[in-house]
């Protein structure tokens, strides 16, 4: 049986997080200040897609709670549609008050890789998700992903991912928590926010993150987003 999300007990400590009503009231907020060029990353990620993808193309949103991304994509491009999937219902509570009239074009599924319908999609995305896996599982969840989207169809991915050599690590987690204090953070929050990225994300290589695609059956890898500990690719199916 593959492992899942659920089966991680860092990765499950993180996920019960945004189940909590009242922990995720700030979400929004969050991202801007620990990811550095958050809303360019959405732009970016919009153009990136519509490079190969029609003018009516629907889209696969792995990781979709609180509608950011979702409501970025489809403001970007009004004739696509969206498959947004999340295992937290909150969040999709969040979701669909961030995209308000927009959800007539999105489709909210509480779940997993394997919940999403079958496709095939003509672009997906999966931005701030896949650290929660270990590597085998993010290979799989790759996989499945590339399993429901058309041949050659785009495919952006985003998450953390550095250097994971011992000394490179703790610089980089130490430039994290910086960025977000730089950013507006209270200290201790960001100091939180460090510890819980440390002890409990999956965190990989850049270069292995690329060999997961390459293994998933991605081709045309190329990085077009890297800022402090968080990187970006776009790939074709």
């Amino acid at each position: 049986m593959p492992m899942t999300i659920e089966s991680t007990q860092g990765a499950r400590s993180v996920l019960d997080s945004f189940k909590n009503h009242e922990a995720i009231a700030g979400y929004a907020d969050g991202p801007p200040r620990f990811v550095p060029g958050f809303d360019a990353l959405h732009r970016m990620t919009a153009i990136l897609l519509a490079e190969n993808a029609p003018a009516a193309a629907r889209v696969l949103v792995l990781g979709a709670g609180g509608g950011l991304e979702l409501n970025a994509l489809a403001l970007a491009h009004p004739g696509w549609s969206f498959v947004g999937v999340d295992p937290a219902e909150p969040m999709l509570d969040m979701a669909r008050r961030t995209l308000g009239p927009l959800m007539e074009r999105v489709e909210l599924v509480h779940g997993y890789i394997d919940d999403a319908p079958p496709g095939p999609f003509d672009a997906a995305t999966c931005l701030l998700t896949l650290h929660f896996l270990d590597a085998p599982e993010r290979l799989r969840t790759a996989q499945a992903i590339r399993a429901r989207m058309k041949p050659g169809a785009p495919f952006v991915a985003a998450h953390s991912s550095f250097p994971q050599d011992p000394s490179s690590r703790t610089d980089w987690l130490a430039r994290y928590a910086a960025y977000a204090v730089a950013s507006g953070a209270d200290p201790q929050q960001a100091a939180r926010g460090r510890d819980a990225v440390d002890a409990h994300l999956n965190l990989l290589d850049p270069h292995e993150d690329e060999r997961i695609l390459r293994d998933a059956g991605f081709s045309d890898i190329a990085m077009f987003y890297a800022a402090f500990t968080w990187r970006g690719w776009i790939a074709r199916a």
